[in-house]
């Protein structure tokens, strides 16, 4: 496999030479694999993107036979797969190649009998012995899953003729010492070119084409720096609360649950350098060097350049929807965010003096994710003398929904006075190439099948960013706030957060 073409290529366009394997999910019974994980597979299975000999064996704690697997996740293909209706004969091919293995997470004897079956599935599929194991489980069973593992010979050591990988899933750690203890238990049985840390967000199309679009088009990548950006915005907002995640919340917050993992990760590839090549280590490489270059929060920072915020109640859609306080299993008292917004800077000579501005929340108006680049405003000498406003160029990457990239740009509006007005040049996935582009997971999973790491994050992007968000964390959890909830739910978030910009003469967008 080249891995130096893979970044830009689309699944079917090149003939990335798959090793029959056996993908196992630990926590198979859980919402993730329902979701998201049996879909992804479901559909790669459709398109011909899995290996010739494969199957796929859920591990979980649940008592029930293959046929009950199947029988559940036909159903939740049937609900959330990205392509519908399902299409009953290559369910039939797919779920031929669906097992179920019941066992607690620390239980050898159940490993034990993991072994076997595993061994019976390569003798009765093909397999031969290749393995991914998906952990789709809390935090807390990474370390113990992993040791058992390899306790009972399931991992092998790197570089032999079999091949072991493990996906986790994010948070990994909590912060930056104990994202440091998680990465030492778990290099105590396996290497680190074996652990793959996903981040759904790497696998969306338009994620992925930041690459392509930076450093594939020199109209764009001359301009990308300080001499020509005034601001950066990104934005991640979620028009749903927190749901069931209740427990979950209450431990980590929307800081460490959107902003140290997905957004830092958009942030690395926008602001990167131009890698060597088109490798996985020369693309985090890229991305290192920028995190590295991250201005540290000081004592100030964390009161003006990082704003805070939890919702009330308020209206969603035009229905009334409670407070995060009055959430399932969340304290009455919670000082726990909901809303997060910071500021900071690079200090590299491409970003030099460039304020990037990152908010992600809960229970905003709308779902959207997006990275806006504003443009300094353009001299007024010409058209101000006549009462006229330049509008900034702004180019807006749409992660979701509705994939795609938009130009700002100011035109003359037809007619004799020669007004100035802002129009948009708009380019969107699905009208162009007529088809939706893949669900993340599809893409990722897919990638760790071929052994290809450019789009999981590696250990020491991790740290880095553990490494630049810990201090705020921390001073947030000596600093109980005074004024929660400080947001009407179906509102743009907490006044402080507008007033954060205005000090800057700038303003968030409108989406």
């Amino acid at each position: 496999m080249d891995k130096n073409v893979h970044p830009f290529e689309e699944p079917g366009q090149t003939s990335r030479s798959l090793d029959p394997c056996i993908v196992v999910i630990f926590g198979a019974t859980g919402d993730l694999t329902a979701r998201k994980l049996m879909p992804a597979l479901y559909n790669l299975k459709r398109e011909g993107q899995l290996p010739t000999h494969f199957a796929c064996c859920g591990f979980a704690r649940r008592e029930k036979s293959d046929e009950v697997f199947r029988e559940e996740m036909k159903k939740a293909v049937s609900e959330h797969s990205r392509i519908k209706p399902l299409d009953e004969s290559v369910w039939d091919a797919f779920q031929s190649e669906l097992f179920y293995h019941q066992s607690e997470f620390d239980d050898d004897a159940g490993y034990e009998r993991f072994a076997k079956h595993l061994a019976d599935l390569d003798a009765q599929m093909g397999t031969g012995g290749n393995r991914i194991f998906y952990l789709s489980t809390q935090p807390s069973y990474f370390t113990t899953i992993i040791e058992k593992l390899k306790q009972h010979k399931l991992l092998y050591e790197h570089g032999g003729e079999r091949w072991s990988r493990v996906i986790i899933e994010k948070p990994f750690g909590h912060d930056l010492n104990s994202a440091k203890e998680l990465q030492k238990d778990l290099m105590d049985h396996l290497s680190e070119e074996q652990l793959y840390r996903i981040d759904h967000y790497l696998g969306k199309e338009t994620a992925q084409n930041l690459l392509a679009f930076r450093f594939g088009n020199s109209i764009f990548e001359n301009l990308w720096n300080h001499r020509y950006i005034d601001h950066v915005q990104f934005t991640v907002a979620e028009d749903i609360g927190i749901g069931t995640r209740g427990r979950f919340y209450e431990e980590s917050g929307l800081m460490r649950d959107i902003m140290q993992n997905h957004m830092m990760q958009l942030f690395s590839l926008l602001a990167m350098e131009p890698p060597v090549n088109l490798s996985a280590g020369a693309i985090h490489d890229e991305k290192v060097k920028v995190l590295e270059a991250l201005r540290p929060f000081t004592q100030e920072d964390f009161e003006k350049s990082a704003v805070r915020g939890q919702y009330g109640k308020g209206f969603v859609g035009g229905d009334e929807v409670k407070g995060y306080r009055e959430e399932n299993n969340v304290d009455p008292n919670s000082p726990i965010e909901t809303y997060g917004a910071i500021r900071f800077f690079i200090d590299n000579w491409r970003w030099d003096g460039v304020p990037f501005y990152l908010r992600g929340a809960k229970r905003l108006p709308r779902r959207t994710t997006e990275i806006a680049v504003t443009f300094k405003h353009p001299p007024g000498v010409l058209f101000h003398e006549h009462g006229q406003h330049n509008d900034p160029n702004v180019l807006t990457i749409r992660i979701q929904p509705n994939e795609g990239i938009s130009l700002k740009i100011n035109c003359k509006v037809p007619g004799p006075s020669s007004p100035i007005q802002p129009v948009k040049m708009d380019f969107r996935y699905g009208a162009f190439f007529g088809l939706a582009p893949p669900d993340a997971y599809e893409r990722l999973i897919c990638d760790c099948i071929a052994g290809d790491s450019t789009l999981f994050a590696r250990i020491d992007e991790v740290f880095h960013s553990w490494q630049f968000f810990t201090p705020l964390l921390d001073y947030w959890a000596n600093t109980p706030p005074k004024d929660f909830p400080n947001y009407a739910a179906g509102s743009w978030g907490p006044e402080a957060a507008d007033e954060m910009l205005a000090r800057d003469g700038r303003k968030w967008r409108l989406i």
